[in-house]
């Protein structure tokens, strides 16, 4: 067990987590880490639903309840649903991961909407949409977690043509993690942002320009989800963490 450990208890008394997007990559890595921490976990996914069932398979190996949930968390009524579901196959919410989030690289000049809308709608209102339906379920014992996954350097305002929506939708999540996190303080509910930079199933790898020269594990960036869920670190909120080797600082 790590640090998520003091969270736990027997079924029905255990805490539960919600990963978006768990059925691959960060999201898979997040959810597996939190079952090994033992939390029961809903395994989200829009179409992957082969990858999720063997997702939910290792959490409970792990000795935890797992469950697979179908949602497209970009239409509001899923999202909603999607976090209704993960409750009522708990009795329970505690932990939410916001993982979901499309990228797309290409000049600002050959942008088309339907990219621009994608990129806003996966990484910002999404993140909105399940975390306005979850907020009141975490906060019923008084030691909720909320984890949106960000990238590193979204706390900057540089400018990067290359990425614009998604660099704006993430800092967008961003600047809205920080104020959910003050409003939800007194309740106990933390909400954090994990901040990845080139991992290692990134589409871009520009390890050249990373000081550690070499790309970040799944796995790092799963442990500090791990922490910011865990009892540990019921005094860290508002908090923006790079994983990312010391690339865009």
């Amino acid at each position: 067990m790590s640090g998520a450990a003091p969270l736990g208890g027997p079924p029905g008394e255990r805490p539960a987590a919600l990963v978006t997007g768990s059925a691959r990559g960060i999201g898979r890595a997040a959810a597996l880490r939190l079952a090994a921490d033992g939390l029961d976990v809903a395994v989200h996914y829009r179409s992957s639903a082969r990858d999720a069932d063997a997702v939910a398979t290792d959490a409970r190996a792990l000795g935890v309840r797992a469950v697979t949930l179908q949602a497209d968390v970009t239409v509001q009524a899923e999202a909603e649903r999607l976090v209704d579901e993960a409750a009522q196959a708990f009795g329970r919410l505690d932990v939410v991961v916001n993982n979901v989030g499309d990228y797309a690289k290409g000049p600002l000049a050959e942008l088309d909407a339907a990219t621009w809308h994608a990129m806003i709608d996966s990484n910002l209102h999404a993140t909105f949409y399940v975390c306005q339906r979850a907020v009141p379920l975490v906060r019923r014992h008084g030691r909720g977690r909320i984890v949106n996954v960000g990238y590193a350097g979204s706390d900057t305002l540089v400018a990067k043509p290359a990425v614009a929506p998604y660099q704006i939708a993430k800092t967008g999540a961003l600047l809205y993690a920080r104020g959910l996190a003050r409003e939800e303080a007194p309740h106990g509910t933390t909400v954090n942002v994990v901040a990845p930079g080139v991992i290692e199933n990134s589409v871009s790898r520009p390890t050249a320009q990373i000081p550690m020269d070499r790309l970040g594990e799944l796995r790092e960036v799963a442990a500090a989800v791990s922490f910011l869920a865990s009892e540990e670190a019921a005094y860290v909120t508002g908090a923006f963490l790079p994983v990312a080797g010391g690339w865009n600082l």
